[in-house]
């Protein structure tokens, strides 16, 4: 029975990473470029990604992350 279940977990892990890789190797090439790139220097992509809310949010839950680890730590120390 050992053996059997031995032999489902090497076939369902390596059915996984065979899986996985073809995948990642079916995946499509990018995009070729616009037409007007690289005719007077590289061209900008025409506008530009908004990340200071992003960021403001990152930020804002590791500080709450932080202040909840540190209130568990001083509630386990006072136990």
């Amino acid at each position: 029975m050992k053996n059997k279940i031995k032999i489902l977990i090497i076939s369902l892990t390596l059915g996984l990473l065979f899986g996985i890789s073809a995948i990642s190797v079916a995946q499509p090439g990018p995009p070729p470029p616009p037409g007007g790139h690289g005719s007077e220097g590289n061209q900008s992509p025409g506008g530009t990604a908004p990340i200071g809310t992003g960021l403001f949010i990152m930020i804002t839950m590791g500080a709450a992350y932080g202040a909840k680890k540190l209130f568990d730590a001083r509630k386990k120390l006072e136990d």
